[in-house]
């Protein structure tokens, strides 16, 4: 029992500091922010946060090694043998957590955000699509790549979109406007290999 307890501590902990810290952020960049004040927001000593974490940057990477590890959870449920490429619940899933930590990814995905951070975040979601797509559709490896360069451009944009706009549409909605948006463009040049062999044999 002491254990669990110890652990609740230490998570109660680690959240008020995450807390502060995102606050902070809000209001100027990392390398305004002291452990100081992260503390004085958190109510928590210096000795504490620095039994957890050694400066703002190891915290801030603790949060971005977090969001990244829950979000390729969410992507594994993908099995590559669906219809679609990615799913509509698979990414309204995506949306779920992107709403329930809306102010770090809002922070984490704009403008001031961490570019190593994102380019991550690309490509995690390039190898886990990427050969999928250049397998099932008639494309070279080189035009998918264009496309992902292309299509997942316009996803962050509708994200930080929809987080600047205080997040007025459910995840579904999201979910479906992302799916509706990619498949409209990329749709004309993705037409399944086998669709694309049977039509060859027509002529």
């Amino acid at each position: 029992m002491a254990v669990k307890k110890e652990d609740r501590r230490v998570r109660y902990t680690k959240m008020v500091l995450k807390e502060s810290f995102i606050d902070l952020l809000e209001k100027q960049a990392i390398t305004r922010i002291s452990v100081k004040d992260i503390c004085e927001g958190a109510d928590i000593n210096r000795a504490t946060f620095y039994a957890h974490y050694s400066d703002p940057y190891d915290l801030m990477k603790q949060i971005e090694n977090e969001l990244f590890e829950n979000l390729e959870k969410h992507l594994a449920v993908y099995t590559g043998d669906q219809t679609s490429i990615l799913p509509v619940d698979t990414v309204e899933h995506i949306f779920d957590y992107i709403r329930e930590n809306a102010k770090i990814c809002k922070l984490l995905l704009g403008e001031r955000g961490d570019l190593n951070f994102q380019k991550r975040i690309f490509q995690l979601v390039y190898d886990r699509f990427m050969l999928e797509m250049a397998r099932r559709y008639d494309m070279s490896p080189e035009d998918a790549e264009y496309l992902y360069a292309f299509i997942l451009t316009g996803c962050v944009g509708v994200i930080q979109k929809w987080l600047n706009d205080n997040i007025r549409k459910s995840p579904r909605y999201m979910a479906e406007t992302i799916i509706n948006l990619t498949m409209s463009v990329s749709g004309p040049i993705m037409r399944p290999t086998e669709q694309k062999k049977n039509s060859v044999s027509h002529h």
